[in-house]
C-alpha cells in the first residue's frame, strides 16, 4: 500500500514537472507556472504586493503571471504605465470580463465594462452630468463644506471620547454623492446609508481578498457554497436598494427638469429610447452603485489616511495661521496655503488607497517595450510602484 501511495506521488510530481502552459511567443518573461495552479502558490493570497515586487525584481519591469491557465502581465514603474495607458491608451482600455466582480455586476455599469460604444456613451453621459451639477465648481465646493460642517459637529460630541474615523469618513464622503446622485442627504445614523455602506466596504474586502483570486483562478469552484457567494448576496441587496430610488423617481420626477442624477438618466432614456442606445433602467441601478462606491471608498481611504498623518505630525497643522480668524478652508485660498496643498498631494501619494487600480484587458494584439501582448490579456497596472519609484524626491519623506 505505502509504495502505491509513493509511486502515486511520483506520477503527480511528473505530471507537474512535464506538463507545462505554452507561453505565447515573445510574452513577457515570469516564474514558470504549474498545471491547474498557474502561478497562485508562489503569491500571498491576502496581499500579493510584496510578491509583484519581488517578481519585478527577478524579471523586469512588465513580466507575467498566471492565474489558473489565464496568462495576466504585470506592468511597473513610470515608463511602462505611461507606454501602456498613455501612448497605447485604446490597446490596453479593455476591462477583463471573466473576474468575481465582473459577474457581480453582472456586466452593467461603467467602471468594469468593457471598452467600447456603451462605456463611451456612459462615461460622456456622466462627466456632461456631474459638471452640470457642481463637479469642479464653486456649488459643489458649497455642498462639500456643508457636509464637512456635520463632520465638526460630530467631533465635538465624541471629545474626550474614542470612535471609529473610518466609519464617519465613509458617511460624509457617501452623503456629497448621495445629493448629487439622489438629491437626499442621510444622517449618518440613517439605516439606509448604515446598510449601503456596510454592503459596499463588505463586498470591497471580499474582492480584494483571497477568495476573490480564488474565484478568478478556479471557475470550476464558483458554484460551490464558498465566502465569496456572500459578495453575491451583497450586491443583490445593492441592487434592490438601488431600484427602488429609481422607481420612487420614476413617480415623482418632472420630465425636462431634473433635480439629481437619476432624474437626468430617466430624461435621456426618454430622449434615446429609439435610437438603439444602451442606456437603461438596469444599466441606471448598476450605474448608481459604481459612481456611488467610486466617490466613496478612495475619499473616505484617503481622509483616514491624513488625518492618521495629521495627528502623528502635529507640527504640519498650520491652517489656523493662513485662514486668519475665518470658520472654513475654501478652493480660494489655495493660493495662500502651497504647503497644505503640497500636504494633500503627499498623502494622497502614501497612502495608496488602490495600489493595483482596476484590472485592464488588451483589446488587440500589441506590443509592449518590446514584447508581444496578445488580445484579451489581463492587465495589473502597479500603482504602488509609481508612487515609491526610485528617483522620487520624496520618497522617503514620510516613515
Amino acid at each position: 500500500m505505502l509504495g502505491f501511495l509513493i509511486l502515486v506521488w511520483i506520477c503527480i510530481f511528473l505530471l507537474f514537472l512535464f506538463i507545462q502552459i505554452p507561453r505565447p511567443k515573445n510574452f513577457p518573461p515570469g516564474p514558470r507556472p504549474l498545471p491547474l495552479f498557474g502561478n497562485l502558490l508562489e503569491l500571498n493570497i491576502n496581499n500579493p504586493l510584496k510578491d509583484f515586487e519581488r517578481l519585478a525584481d527577478r524579471y523586469g519591469k512588465v513580466y507575467s503571471l498566471y492565474l489558473g491557465s489565464k496568462p495576466w502581465v504585470v506592468l511597473n514603474g513610470f515608463e511602462v504605465l505611461k507606454e501602456a495607458l498613455v501612448t497605447k491608451a485604446v490597446d490596453f482600455a479593455g476591462r477583463p470580463q471573466d473576474l468575481m466582480v465582473n459577474h457581480i455586476t453582472k456586466g452593467s455599469g461603467v467602471i468594469l465594462s468593457d471598452y467600447g460604444s456603451s462605456w463611451k456613451e456612459h462615461r460622456r453621459f456622466a462627466l456632461m452630468t456631474l459638471r452640470n451639477f457642481g463637479l469642479g465648481k464653486q456649488s459643489m465646493e458649497e455642498r462639500i463644506l456643508g457636509e464637512v460642517s456635520h463632520v465638526i459637529a460630530k467631533l465635538e460630541k465624541r471629545v474626550g471620547s474614542s470612535f471609529d474615523p473610518q466609519t464617519m469618513f465613509h458617511n460624509a464622503a457617501s452623503n456629497i454623492i448621495c445629493i448629487v446622485l439622489f438629491g437626499s442627504r442621510y444622517d449618518y445614523d440613517d439605516e439606509f446609508l448604515k446598510l449601503f455602506i456596510h454592503l459596499y466596504t463588505e463586498n470591497a474586502k471580499i474582492a480584494n481578498g483571497p477568495w476573490a483570486m480564488i474565484y478568478d483562478t478556479f471557475p470550476v469552484l464558483r458554484s460551490l457554497p464558498l465566502p465569496f457567494k456572500k459578495a453575491f448576496t451583497n450586491a443583490s441587496k445593492a441592487r434592490e436598494m438601488s431600484a427602488k430610488l429609481v422607481n420612487e423617481h420614476k413617480k415623482t420626477r418632472v420630465p425636462g427638469e431634473p433635480r439629481d442624477f437619476i432624474d437626468c438618466y430617466l430624461d435621456e432614456i426618454d430622449k434615446r429610447k429609439n435610437d438603439g442606445s444602451t442606456f437603461s433602467e438596469e444599466q441606471l441601478v448598476m450605474y448608481i452603485l459604481d459612481l456611488h462606491f467610486a466617490g466613496t471608498d478612495t475619499t473616505s481611504n484617503t481622509l483616514l489616511t491624513a488625518f492618521l498623518y495629521l495627528i502623528t505630525h502635529p507640527e504640519i497643522q498650520k491652517m489656523d495661521e493662513v485662514l486668519e480668524g475665518k470658520d472654513h478652508a475654501s478652493y480660494e485660498n489655495r493660493h495662500n496655503t502651497p504647503y497644505t496643498l503640497a500636504v494633500i498631494h503627499e498623502v494622497q501619494r502614501v497612502a495608496n488607497t488602490v495600489p493595483l487600480s482596476v484590472f485592464h484587458c488588451t483589446t488587440k494584439d500589441t506590443t509592449l517595450m518590446g514584447y508581444s501582448i496578445p488580445k484579451g490579456t489581463v492587465i495589473i497596472t502597479n500603482l504602488t510602484t509609481i508612487l515609491k519609484e526610485e528617483g522620487h524626491k520624496y520618497t522617503s519623506s514620510v516613515k
